[in-house]
C-alpha cells in the first residue's frame, strides 16, 4: 500500500489524480497539467514533495563524515547555505543526487529523492562510523512545501519577516510563516525562482493554507508531479533513474564538476572517479530538439543522421532518457546519452517513436532559461 503524506486529505479535497511514485501516493495534477506548468512559468506554483528525504547529520565531524560520505566539498560549505552533490558507490556509479544543506557549523541536512531514501539513509549510517558525528533520519516527521514561480517572492513577502531580498539561491534560513516555524530555503526544481519550505508534518496543512490564501491575488495554483517533470525537463535537470543511475557516473551525465578531488583525504568513489575522469566516456548526456508534435520518450533508440522512413540506414547511437512536448516551447523536447561521436550540437539523428522515424537535432541544454 502507497504511503500517504500529511497533505493528501487536501490533495484529495482539491480533486487530484494520484499516482503511486517511490511507493508514495502523490497528487499527478489537479485539473490541467498543462495550466499548472503554465502558472509555474508565469506565476506561482504549489508543489507537495513531503516524499523526499530529509537526513540531518550533526556533531563535531560532520563535516568531516560528508567530506568522506559525498563526492563534494561540504565543510567548505558556509552555515546558512547549500549545495548540489552526489553520493556514491566504490566504483563511482551514482547512489542519488543531493541538496546538502549546511543548518550550523556542526549541523547538516542532506535530502534525498524519494525512490532512494532508504538507501542513501543506510549508506550514510554505514559512513559515519568511526566519526564524531550521528546521522538521524527525519524524513517521517518533516513536510516540504515549494512555492515555484516569479510571483513565490511577493507570496513569501506576504505571510513572513524572513530577508527574502538577501537569501540568495541555494541558501535557507529559520523562518516563521505566520506563526509556523520553518526552514525557508531558495532552492527547487522548475527553473523558476522559488522556495522549498520545511516543515513540521502535522502543520503542513496549515502551511498549505496559508500559502494558498497568500498566492491567490497572485495566480498560484497546486502543481502535481506532471508538471514538476516538464518544468525540470524544460530546464535541463536530470532525474534519477532516468539520467541519473548506479551504471553511470557524474561524468556520463556532464556533472563532473560536483566531483571535488581537490578537497582533502579519501571519500567513496574517489579512487575509481579520479580513472573515469582521465577517460572519454563512450556516452554523454545531450539535449535534444524534435519537430512535429510527437515527442521521444524514456527508452526510445536514437539512430545516426537523418534516415528519413528507413531505420535500417542508420547506426544506434544512443537512447533516450527522458521527453516530452515542451508546453512552454511549444515543440518536443528530450534528453539523451548519445554515442560522443554525436554530441556536438547541430548534430542531426533520428528517434524511433514506436516504429515512426522522426528526426531531431542535438542542442545545449538546458533548453529554458528564465530571464
Amino acid at each position: 500500500m502507497s504511503k500517504e503524506t500529511s497533505l493528501h486529505e487536501v490533495h484529495k479535497g482539491l480533486g487530484a489524480l494520484f499516482t503511486d511514485f517511490a511507493g508514495w501516493s502523490m497528487p499527478v495534477r489537479y485539473a490541467s497539467e498543462l495550466a499548472e506548468h503554465k502558472a509555474v512559468r508565469e506565476a506561482a506554483g504549489l508543489f507537495d514533495l513531503s516524499h523526499m528525504a530529509e537526513i540531518h547529520v550533526r556533531g563535531p565531524q560532520a563535516a568531516d563524515v560528508l567530506d568522506f560520505a559525498l563526492v563534494g566539498n561540504l565543510s567548505g560549505v558556509k552555515p546558512g547555505r547549500a549545495r548540489y552533490t552526489m553520493i556514491c558507490d566504490a566504483d563511482g556509479g551514482v547512489l542519488d543526487d543531493l541538496v546538502v544543506y549546511r543548518l550550523a557549523d556542526q549541523e547538516y541536512l542532506v535530502v534525498a529523492n524519494a525512490g532512494n531514501a532508504d538507501v542513501v539513509a543506510a549508506a550514510l549510517a554505514e559512513r559515519v562510523a568511526g566519526f564524531d558525528a550521528v546521522v538521524d533520519d527525519r524524513s517521517a516527521g518533516t513536510a516540504l512545501l515549494a512555492v515555484q514561480g516569479p510571483k513565490a517572492v511577493e507570496i513569501l513577502r506576504a505571510v513572513t519577516d524572513a530577508d527574502l531580498d538577501s537569501l540568495k539561491y541555494y541558501a535557507s534560513v529559520p523562518a516563521v510563516v505566520k506563526g509556523h516555524d520553518v526552514l525557508l530555503a531558495r532552492t527547487g526544481y522548475t527553473g523558476e525562482d522559488g522556495f522549498e519550505l520545511y516543515v513540521p508534518a502535522e502543520e503542513a496543512p496549515s502551511v498549505w493554507r496559508i500559502l494558498t490564501e497568500a498566492g491567490e491575488p497572485h495566480g498560484l495554483v497546486p502543481a502535481g508531479l506532471a508538471c514538476r517533470d516538464t518544468l525540470r525537463l524544460e530546464a535541463g535537470m536530470p532525474l534519477y533513474g532516468n539520467e541519473l543511475s548506479l551504471r553511470l557516473s557524474p561524468f556520463e551525465a556532464g556533472l563532473g564538476r560536483v566531483v571535488k578531488f581537490e578537497k582533502p583525504g579519501d571519500f567513496v568513489g574517489r579512487a575509481a572517479l579520479e580513472e573515469l575522469a582521465k577517460a572519454d566516456v563512450p556516452r554523454v548526456r545531450v539535449g535534444l530538439r524534435g519537430a512535429g508534435r510527437r515527442a521521444p520518450r524514456h527508452g526510445y533508440r536514437l539512430l545516426s543522421g537523418d534516415v528519413g522512413n528507413d531505420p535500417a540506414v542508420g547506426l544506434e547511437v544512443g537512447t533516450v532518457t527522458s521527453g516530452a512536448l515542451s508546453p512552454t516551447l511549444g515543440y518536443p523536447i528530450a534528453m539523451a546519452y548519445v554515442d560522443r561521436a554525436y554530441t556536438e550540437p547541430g548534430t542531426k539523428l533520428s528517434v524511433d517513436i514506436r516504429g515512426r522515424i522522426e528526426p531531431v537535432e542535438v542542442v545545449s541544454l538546458p533548453f529554458y532559461s528564465r530571464a
